[in-house]
């Protein structure tokens, strides 16, 4: 009798020390990875080679689109293929209309509550990536799950134009297929080209969001230019104006020189710089790089005398338009030079010398500061403060203009910076250039480097909608997880800035706003007063009149167009049809929830928030839920230019490598970095990519959403899950053997007070998977959901109780026996695929639609199916612990006889020392032999005389434990070595145990809870040891 070293002992198990307790977020990370490596390991174990079945043919679906699927032939003897099981059920479900919200008699909101989420419109640049297939798997299980729950649930999807990134990516098509820009084609005809490319891709993104079973009222789909959406936005400019809160300005903007138009501060990305870098611009020869990273410092010349005045800057072609110098007012090396003039060297333009606190540190560098106002935010602050001229050497295109001079003038910006510092040199005015870290602004959407310019735009002042917005979130209005994100909020808001909103593109909501041209007079058009707006020309005529007087007059409208953002700040109500007093509006605004990623939390989130409250006196939305972003295995940002952007419909029917690289050539890469991407593709996806199947995804990255900011997305780990796809697919197939035509459910889904202890075993467990499920659900833990869900499928049913079942509902086995364990079987795979249902719909319906009904149940759908939750019927707590302990003594004999390879023939004996657990386990010996393989017998004894000699033992408990007949298969020296060794560890654990409790005041210090199960380790220890000494001599014997 001994305890072989390979052999867990599952009555000493790993704990953490003595006194403490385990942590919950530990352990649930540990079950979260460990998931993923079993995912990931039964993926790849697949592919080991094996003996092929006979494939069957591929699969055709034949059923008429709207119809309901033919189930008429048996589930496939291949197992599962996600594209027959996935097919049919999407065009049905939505043409029986179940994706529609159903309301109470009384034309509102079921009793059970609403849900209503509005779907993150997605831009219709392109095809939906993977990313946006975390969103749906997240949104659609929340509402399937509502909708289940009995709630009035609805899901509006819809698309964004996206303005900015739409129009680019069409003029690099253009150009790159036509050599043409849109000039070329003029505004209305270009205007088309983009409405064929934004038909072309609101199709294909419906399709994606189809295949990956968004059960979205498609009924209600949005679109953020449609006429309705186009009067939101017109009623919203105007009331903002008419508020206050709207107003036109002449002010530094963010300039995109390559995409010619003004951006936010929220669409400029801060680039660091260590020191000395040279970059790549676009618009210029890739084969050109500039420097920046630097700080030039050079000297201007004092009107009147052969002193100089040494200045720094790290953009030497902006003192072109150098306005003044600044020295502080309290620095003496320069107390003599305040109220006189520099001369520039290259133009015929007087420098004053200003004093300035603010913007001049006389501890850094010279302490005198070059002020460009109009190409620097400070400088312009300081322009303003000391009333300098705005001079502007920058025209849109990146060129310099007249004020440069005629040096310099049609010179592209970053080629006059290095002949501004050549030309310095040649006036003996060059001091040094030093490395300099820093940050350059670049235009996230082209690239370029952003240059702050003068213009006059549109703005929204922010500062009273973002007070609001802060008070109401406060005051328990608006709920943002994860919290951290929630910390983010309140900082963005309370520092918020002015928003400007023009936009110099084509595409996008043409600004409601016209210039008042008055006969006679000379206007300023960045005056604001000169402009009116209005929901129609009518409106906007009768507003000019009053400018106007009796003068005659004519209205220009604005020709810039409107940021994106300002459109989908609309988003949650624009849907509903505000500004109409609609049903939708009155019955599904405010909306539940407001899923996104965190990288937009402030781009779009906080305007809807500023929007919403401000136009409809509301909150938009009670809950904010950020999720993270997803990254490739390795950790890098999704990018095209990588090869490891991935179409989610690629992962759900598989994709080869040819047909990966082909892919490349859709869009707008040129060859050199197609290339590159072909080389990530072949790396990442050497054989392509393997068919998962829309469940297996959804599942998969509902598992990976922690509250964490990042998904490293291993397209393994979702093979993976294909597996366990299968596993339930086998599952239900073995169960239709079981419940065959005779069989009828029970009216009710209640235990019927006959159940075998594993069967209450199996319904407590469901209990708790149902609980834990709602309870994960509600708190918005994706993960958590996963592993309950999971972990009741594969270890609970299909590993034990489909397991321990089989003899039970074998033709021989008594029919009330039988009988009960198949109900217990049916109540399982019911309720077990209702809660699965809302992370994997497809192959839930598919199995759910093949089982029998009860009595009286005409649910058409499992998506419209109840539910389960927790039910105090189904608590069987002292099954739970018996049954767990005969499940524990399972997979200890498992292991004690593998460690002996002990296959075949295998013979147990279970000393039991409790009188209660001998009766037990004596009630439980045809269970407990269904669930070893290769058990031949097994013995409840009471007594170490009644175990044969030759055993091999482990200790479960005290009480409990599990020989296996080894005689004449086991080297005695070896198992005489493994004794002694474990003799030893087992002694050194008592130590520990027995060191522990021997502390001063170690009742009174430690809880009762830790004291408890310190002295259960301490008999667990004690008995192993005597157990091992009983087990060396036993094999010392036999060597006699």
């Amino acid at each position: 009798m001994s305890t072989p070293s390979e052999a867990s002992t599952p009555g000493t198990p790993a704990t953490p020390a003595e006194g403490s307790k385990p942590d919950s977020k530990s352990a649930a990370k540990k079950d979260a990875k460990r998931l993923a490596k079993e995912a990931k390991f039964a993926a790849k174990a697949a592919k080991v080679a094996k003996p092929k079945k006979e494939e069957e043919p591929a699969f055709v679906n034949t059923t008429p689109k709207g119809e309901k699927k033919d189930l008429s032939q048996p589930l496939s003897a291949t197992g599962y293929n996600p594209l027959a099981v996935e097919a049919a059920w999407y065009d049905w479900w939505e043409a029986q209309g179940f994706f529609k919200p159903q309301l109470g008699p009384d034309g509102k909101a079921r009793p059970e509550g609403q849900f209503v989420i509005p779907l993150p419109p997605p831009n219709v640049t392109g095809s939906l990536h993977i990313g946006h297939a975390l969103t749906i798997a997240i949104q659609d299980t929340l509402i399937r799950w509502n909708r289940m729950l009995g709630k009035t649930t609805l899901f509006v999807p819809g698309f964004d134009h996206a303005g900015i990134s739409t129009q680019s990516v069409v003029e690099k098509r253009l150009y790159k297929n036509t050599g043409k820009t849109r000039h070329d084609l003029g505004r209305e005809k270009f205007l088309g080209t983009v409405l064929d490319w934004k038909n072309e891709y609101q199709h294909r993104i419906t399709d994606q969001l189809r295949r990956l079973g968004g059960s979205c009222d498609w009924g209600r789909a949005a679109f953020t230019m449609n006429e309705n959406f186009s009067k939101a936005v017109i009623e919203t400019f105007c009331r903002l104006h008419e508020d206050g809160i709207l107003y036109r300005a002449n002010r530094l903007v963010n300039w995109c020189v390559r995409l010619n138009t003004t951006l936010s501060n929220l669409e400029v990305e801060q680039k660091q710089l260590a020191g000395r870098t040279l970059l790549n611009v676009p618009g210029y020869d890739p084969k050109e790089k500039f420097e920046f990273g630097v700080l030039t410092s050079f000297a201007y010349p004092i009107e009147g005398s052969d002193e100089k005045i040494v200045v720094a800057t790290t953009r030497p072609e902006t003192m072109l338009g150098d306005a003044a110098i600044a020295v502080h007012p309290d620095d003496p090396r320069y107390k003599h030079l305040h109220g006189k003039f520099a001369k520039h060297p290259f133009l015929d333009r007087r420098i004053p010398i200003v004093t300035d606190s603010i913007i001049v540190d006389m501890e850094f560098g010279t302490g005198a500061v070059k002020i460009t106002p109009a190409h620097d935010f400070n400088d312009y602050e300081v322009g303003v403060r000391h009333n300098l001229p705005i001079i502007n050497i920058l025209n849109d295109d990146g060129t310099f203009n007249e004020n440069a001079g005629p040096r310099f003038k049609g010179m592209k910006r970053f080629h006059a910076r290095v002949a501004v510092v050549n030309a310095l040199k040649e006036a003996a005015l060059y001091v040094d250039t030093v490395n300099n870290p820093m940050q350059i602004p670049i235009c996230a959407k082209s690239g370029d480097v952003i240059e702050p310019i003068l213009k006059p735009q549109w703005w929204v002042n922010c500062k009273p909608l973002a007070e609001e917005a802060i008070k109401r979130t406060r005051a328990g209005e608006l709920n943002i997880n994860p919290k951290s994100s929630e910390n983010e909020w309140y900082r963005w808001l309370e520092g918020i800035q002015d928003w400007c909103i023009s936009r110099q593109l084509w595409w996008g909501h043409r600004c409601p706003a016209y210039l008042v041209r008055i006969e006679g007079q000379n206007q300023d058009a960045n005056d604001g007063k000169n402009w009116v707006v209005g929901r129609t020309l009518e409106e906007a005529t009768e507003r000019a009149n009053e400018i106007a007087g009796d003068a005659k007059f004519t209205l220009e409208q604005d020709e810039d167009v409107l940021d994106t953002w300002f459109s989908s700040g609309l988003w949650p109500f624009g849907i509903m049809g505000w500004p109409e007093d609609t049903f939708d509006v009155r019955q599904f605004y405010p909306s539940s929830l407001l899923e996104t990623g965190w990288d937009i939390l402030f781009f779009w989130v906080a305007r809807m928030v500023l929007l919403g409250i401000h136009l409809t006196g509301e909150m938009p939305f009670s809950e904010v839920f950020c999720h993270a972003m997803i990254r490739d295995a390795h950790g890098r940002k999704m990018s095209k230019s990588l090869g490891n952007v991935v179409d989610p419909v690629d992962v759900i029917q598989g994709l080869d490598l040819e047909s990966l690289h082909a892919k490349l050539y859709e869009g707008n890469l040129d060859d050199k970095e197609i290339a590159k991407a072909k080389s990530g593709q072949k790396k990442d996806f050497p054989k392509g990519i393997p068919q998962c199947g829309t469940d297996a995804l959804r599942f998969a990255l509902c598992a990976y959403q922690t509250f964490g900011r990042d998904i490293n997305l291993d397209i393994l780990v979702v093979e993976g899950y294909r597996k366990f796809c299968n596993k339930i697919f086998n599952a239900t197939k073995f169960a239709m053997l079981r419940l065959d035509d005779n069989f009828v459910p029970e009216p009710v889904a209640k235990p019927t007070g006959n159940e075998s202890l594993v069967e209450k075993w199996i319904f407590h467990k469901l209990n708790i998977a149902a609980t834990e499920v709602n309870r994960r659900l509600t708190e918005r833990n994706f993960q958590a959901t996963t592993i309950a869900i999971y972990s009741f499928w594969l270890y609970e049913l299909c590993d034990v109780y489909i397991e321990a079942m089989k003899w039970m509902a074998d033709d021989s086995a008594p029919e009330p026996i039988r009988n009960s364990a198949r109900q217990t079987l049916y109540t399982c795979l019911d309720q077990g695929l209702r809660l699965l249902h809302p992370l994997m719909p497809f192959v839930t319906e598919e199995l759910w639609q093949r089982l029998p009904r009860r009595p009286n149940d005409s649910t058409p759908s499992i998506m419209i199916a109840s539910y389960p939750v927790a039910d105090s019927s189904f608590v069987f707590e002292d099954a739970e612990r018996d049954f767990d302990l005969i499940f524990k003594v399972v997979t200890s004999s498992r292991s004690l006889a593998s460690s002996y390879d002990v296959q075949n023939n295998i013979q147990l004996f279970f000393r039991v020392l409790s009188d209660n657990d001998a009766v037990l386990f004596e009630s439980q010996l045809p269970t407990i032999i269904s669930l070893i393989k290769g058990c031949q017998s097994a013995k409840v004894v009471r007594t170490l005389e009644e175990v044969p000699e030759g055993c091999g033992s482990l200790v479960i408990s005290p009480d409990v434990i599990v020989h296996v007949l080894v005689r004449g298969l086991v080297d005695l020296d070896q198992e005489i070595a493994k004794c002694e060794k474990k003799l030893q560890l087992a002694q050194l654990n008592l130590d520990r145990i027995l060191k522990v409790e021997a502390q001063k005041n170690y009742e009174q210090n430690v809880p009762e809870e830790t004291r408890l199960a310190n002295a259960d380790k301490r008999k667990t220890f004690e008995a192993d040891i005597a157990n091992l000494g009983l087990s060396k001599e036993m094999f010392a014997k036999l060597k006699q």
